[in-house]
């Protein structure tokens, strides 16, 4: 099946992982056990269901989505012109993780090299820095000055930072985080730095100073085998499907079914019901035709958010796990896709906006992805990124005011004319990113020691599954590691601690060697380890 046949919508039915309206047959099937249920169609449900398949154990993926897998990896079709929600580089230095995206879609897969920029003050500033560029444009001064301050930083540092803001000002100094890191990131959370836990610029970018950019940007480079010791923002190349992350998780969900797996899209999942007596799990579901469907199984795999699925489990939590299931809090996320007539005005995957003047937080260039995002040689797709809460303003304004904000600050930042672009659409994603506040830890440990205390057979997955910053192969080890809990039958391995180490992997060159045994988590879980550890 051809990417773009999923998006013929005489087809739908026919795709091989949509199960439609619910029939006798499937209402029947229903009553049957299942090894293991998995909630979400993402990379982390689809490659936990993957792996069950492929062990010939029984597994249904339930997807609240009606047309599309993947999640928030998912490709957006509209007219032909296909959208990365998020922009997704497959790169990781897991060889396992390599090697399982190759299995699944390797003959899609391109090499493509890796660009950004920063738009500030009306100038671009390659990302990562270029010493000579970033001191030219800023001018002698301001350099001087942000040297100084990183000096000081340097001599006095804040001992054992809590904050994003403390934790980037002791890396880079107070100038350089003022100007390169606390607008955008304000715009992605909608608070202030100050609030933002240190854990988030840790995941994010460790590993990354100033001496490791200006000596990226000084001397020449070469290519380490060894992954584990390139720094996730120095990124040179990554490989990417020829039309977009879904790509790869339609190939995943069509090898499930080949496998005897079901994908079930259109189900909404409203109550996970654990039998302390059968230690089974009943999950119901409306489906998009607005039916109630039951199943049942021996293990639930949950990539759902924490908050929703703690307020569905019965028999009910203990309150506090519900009140810190609630105190749990997410950041929404708007693409307001453009189409427009391609000036060559950039090249590059995407551009940070570090500008207070425009609301728009990022720009990705989807042509430079991958040319086969768009159909006609004539045009570039766009993506403008805005990062809000549902409900708020930016959230409920309408697709015209949204497609009229997008085509005013492509212009204003002078990367596309406003008569240069022809058309457009508004892609809402909810929850894309758990918000690291500095209460999350403890709400999380209290949901997970209730879970412990109250649910076996349950497996938390993936970046909203565990309210865990995870970029995709991070999320995809925790589904493996489920997995292979559920086939030994017990909790051989920790999922809790695959990025335990902090850092976002996310660089060096595709195709490197590893160790073979390589993994984002190093060993077996100690069995006298404690929920704590």
């Amino acid at each position: 099946m051809t990417h773009q046949r999923r998006f013929q919508e005489s087809e739908i039915a026919n795709h091989t992982c949509i199960d439609p309206a619910p029939t006798k047959s499937r209402l029947a099937m229903e009553k049957k056990l299942y090894k293991s249920i998995v909630v979400g169609a993402g990379p982390a449900g689809l490659t936990a269901a993957y792996e069950l398949s492929k062990q010939k154990q029984s597994v249904v993926v339930l997807e609240a989505d009606p047309d599309y897998v993947g999640g928030i990896s998912r490709t957006v079709n509209y007219k032909g012109f296909h959208f990365d929600i998020g922009g997704h580089r497959f790169f990781s230095k897991s060889r396992e993780i390599e090697d399982l995206w190759t299995e699944i879609a390797g003959d899609v897969m391109l090499e493509r090299p890796r660009s950004s920029r920063i738009f500030y003050r009306g100038q671009f500033y390659s990302y990562p820095l270029k010493a000579f560029e970033a001191l030219s444009k800023l001018g002698i001064v301001e350099s001087m000055r942000c040297m100084a301050s990183f000096a000081k930083a340097k001599l006095r540092p804040t001992p054992n930072p809590k904050t994003f803001e403390d934790w980037v000002i002791n890396q880079f100094g107070e100038r350089l985080f003022r100007i390169f890191f606390k607008t955008y990131t304000e715009k992605v959370w909608g608070m202030s730095c100050r609030e933002i836990s240190a854990d988030w610029a840790a995941q994010r970018i460790k590993g990354l100073s100033l001496g490791s950019a200006i000596k990226h940007a000084l001397l020449p480079q070469h290519k380490s085998k060894d992954r584990k010791n390139v720094v996730k923002t120095l990124i040179d190349t990554f490989r990417y499907p020829r039309q977009g992350p879904g790509m790869m998780w339609e190939r995943c969900a069509e090898k499930i079914s080949a496998l005897g797996g079901e994908v079930l899209l259109g189900r909404r999942v409203t109550s996970c019901s654990f039998n302390r007596s059968t230690q089974h799990w009943t999950v119901q579901v409306r489906n998009s035709a607005g039916e109630i469907e039951h199943y049942e199984a021996e293990h639930l795999v949950s990539s759902m958010p924490i908050r929703e699925l703690v307020s569905q489990i019965q028999p009910e939590l203990p309150s506090a796990a519900l009140k810190a299931a609630q105190s749990l809090r997410y950041r929404d996320f708007l693409t307001i896709g453009l189409i427009v007539r391609d000036k060559d005005r950039f090249t590059d995957n995407w551009i940070y906006i570090h500008d207070s003047a425009v609301k728009v937080g990022r720009v990705q260039n989807y042509k430079s992805w991958s040319p086969e995002m768009v159909p006609d040689d004539r045009f570039c797709c766009y993506g403008l990124e805005y990062f809000c809460f549902e409900g708020d303003g930016l959230w409920n304004a309408s697709e015209n005011e949204l497609l009229a904000l997008a085509k005013k600050e492509i212009a204003q930042i002078g990367l596309a004319a406003g008569e240069d672009v022809v058309d457009g659409c508004v892609i809402r994603q909810r929850k894309a990113y758990p918000v690291y506040d500095d209460e999350y830890q403890t709400h999380v440990a209290t949901i997970r020691q209730a879970l412990e205390e109250n649910c076996t057979n349950l497996h938390l997955v993936g970046r909203n599954g565990m309210h865990k910053y995870n970029n995709q192969d991070h999320a995809m080890m925790t589904a493996l590691l489920a997995a292979r809990n559920i086939l030994a039958g017990h909790s051989e391995y920790d999922v809790w601690a695959v990025n335990q180490d902090a850092e976002y992997h996310e660089a060096g060159t595709a195709g490197n060697k590893l160790v073979a045994n390589e993994r984002l988590v190093p060993t077996v879980k100690q069995q006298e380890a404690s929920l704590a550890q």
